[in-house]
């Protein structure tokens, strides 16, 4: 019977499954990049050499720190920051091992948040299901040297914004910047919203 006993307990505790873990490198990449991507951010330089460009507050912070890399991100014109015209959260993750995707969610009555990056903790009041993934706007994100490159697919992100049918957003995240190119297009391809000669420079200021 002991014999039985051990040879059951052994039998338990080979079949249990261990969760799959990320290797170093692969982990180093998701901080890095989650590193890159939270803090203050404006197009000011950009705005003084272009004046076909707005000086553009972003501010990204994490929130939700014990349930994976989750940022609330906010943008407006620098002399509005009141009054945001984009609030989400992105939701950081990897999906192989060269990419790493950034998924967009809206909130729930958003003007409750405004200014909120300042005080992320206040997110421990929402929870990941009050949240609306929007499908096919994340950003698919690879390695480049210095620098992670990445941009959604060519219309799978639906827009209505501005009479859009899809919107694309190609994106650039370095130590020092971020560049973000958000377009919205008709359904015959002409673009109707957005920057038309390119992104956005976003520098970091902390």
């Amino acid at each position: 019977m002991k014999k039985i006993f051990l040879l059951l307990t052994f039998i338990a505790v080979a079949c249990k499954s261990e969760p799959k873990n990320e290797s170093p490198i692969e982990e180093k990449m998701l901080q890095e990049l989650f590193a890159m991507m939270h803090g203050s951010f404006n197009s000011e330089a950009q705005a003084k050499a272009d004046t076909t460009y707005h000086n553009i507050s972003l501010h990204m912070y994490p929130i939700w720190k014990e349930q994976g890399k989750w940022l609330y991100v906010e943008q407006a014109l620098n002399a509005m920051q009141d009054r945001p015209y984009r609030q989400r959260v992105y939701e950081v993750k990897r999906t192989s091992d060269s990419t790493i995707a950034s998924y967009v969610y809206t909130l729930p009555n958003d003007s409750l948040w405004v200014g909120k990056w300042k005080t992320p903790e206040a997110f421990n009041a929402l929870k990941k299901e009050d949240l609306d993934l929007r499908n096919g706007c994340e950003v698919i994100l690879v390695k480049k040297g210095e620098s992670f490159e990445g941009k959604t697919g060519n219309m799978s992100c639906e827009s209505s914004l501005r009479g859009a049918s899809y919107a694309t957003s190609t994106v650039s995240v370095c130590k020092d910047k971020i560049e973000s190119w958000d377009r919205g297009f008709d359904a015959e391809g002409h673009q109707v919203w957005g920057a038309e000669k390119g992104g956005y420079v976003f520098d970091k200021l902390n």
